[in-house]
């Protein structure tokens, strides 16, 4: 998509948020201007990250990165980008007020023994998530991110490879709520418990948010690509035959009633899986967080375009479920050359929200615990 050709008096470009999902290779760029935010460029390149593994990836990851690049639409090589799910470690752990003086070595020490990492080197964050009763004690949560150190300097370089400079590395559910925290001003929403779901090709983000806290995380090796999977299964047919299966009867095309009617009763079971999932989630939180009700779900991703998936979700969780618009908001709104980002910003929000990581102020050394982590390790150096 090219370059924005509005003028302002000031405007200050954020970092390119790069989205390296298994099914398609997502930039955004916003910038800060005198009449608020706006999309300064986005683009996409389709892949077939499981056709690959190892160095074949990781060259046909590059590749399409460089040839967004090539097209010129975006401003600088800055780039803030999220570890990948499967490398990602996510686990909750609560103390009691007694020890929240010692929380940050407390935390710590617990996520490098729960996932077996070394709390001196590894990068290991945390965030606040709320007051609990357990039992007759209330006790503080906690939600704790981690991953190791190999796996941080590996994503830096297939980055500087790609023609990129890291500036930050995310964490995918805090870029997620990120995006969504803008909408959630009004003192009505900041009173409301929203999920986010971001169904990818191979995982689904699950994120319960309040005002500007998150609240709960939860990822599933669940993703749009079951739905494929699924079909062929019951029907004996490879997977791309059973896209190609989906695509004709999205568009109307002709498909016999046999096939037909095996295709939809498989798409609403795999749905109900998912969405019985999610339902476990939003049980956990009503019991943990009492009085803390959940009025609406927010869906992103690609796979939330599954028409099937949407309807089972809305009857599964019993409230309001719609899905996302991340570039609407009071201060992001869609420039006349992005007209088609608009159709597809569902599928933008995870790269949205770490283009949105460049809008927040640096964080101190060490991690405060009563707010989302600004990044899963301190920024890079240039």
């Amino acid at each position: 998509m090219p370059v924005s050709n509005w003028i302002t008096r000031s405007r200050n470009i954020l970092p390119i948020g790069l989205d390296i999902g298994h099914s398609a290779i997502k930039m955004v760029q916003l910038v800060i201007a005198d009449d608020g935010m706006r999309v300064l460029a986005s683009d996409r390149v389709p892949v077939d990250w499981d056709a690959a593994e190892g160095d074949a990836r990781r060259r046909m990851i590059v590749s399409a990165i460089r040839q967004i690049l090539a097209r010129g639409h975006f401003k600088g090589r800055d780039v803030i980008s999220a570890i990948p799910p499967d490398k990602l470690r996510i686990t909750s752990l609560r103390l009691a007020e007694a020890e929240v003086i010692h929380a940050d070595k407390t935390l710590r020490k617990e996520a490098a023994h729960r996932f077996g990492l070394d709390a001196r080197v590894d990068a290991i964050n945390y965030v606040l998530a709320g007051t609990v009763r357990q039992g007759d004690e209330l006790k503080n949560e906690y939600i704790l991110f981690a991953t190791d150190d190999k796996t941080i300097k590996n994503h830096i370089t297939l980055l500087e490879e790609a023609g990129l400079t890291p500036t930050g590395i995310d964490a995918g559910p805090c870029a997620l709520f990120r995006n969504f925290e803008r909408t959630m001003r009004r003192q009505e929403d900041r009173e409301r418990t929203i999920i986010f779901i971001d169904v990818g090709h191979r995982h689904t983000i699950v994120v319960f948010g309040r005002a500007d806290e998150i609240c709960f995380v939860k990822q599933m090796a669940f993703g749009a690509a079951r739905f494929a999977e699924d079909i062929a299964a019951k029907l004996e047919i490879t997977t791309s035959d059973a896209e190609s299966l989906r695509r004709k009867m999205r568009t109307g095309e002709s498909v016999d009633a046999t096939t037909r009617r095996l295709v939809v009763d498989t798409l609403h079971a795999t749905a109900e899986q998912l969405a019985a999932e999610i339902s476990l989630c939003l049980r956990y939180y009503t019991v943990t967080f009492r009085g803390k009700r959940v009025e609406r779900a927010i869906m992103a991703g690609g796979g939330a375009h599954e028409a099937t998936l949407l309807d089972v979700m809305r009857h599964h969780l019993a409230i309001d479920t719609d899905m996302a618009a991340p570039l609407q908001g009071p201060d992001l709104e869609p420039d006349k050359a992005a007209d088609n980002l608009c159709e597809l910003s569902s599928d933008y929000a995870m790269a949205i929200g770490l283009s949105l990581k460049g809008s927040r102020p640096s964080p101190v050394a060490t991690p405060g615990y009563d707010s989302c982590p600004e990044r899963i390790v301190e920024e890079v150096p240039s």
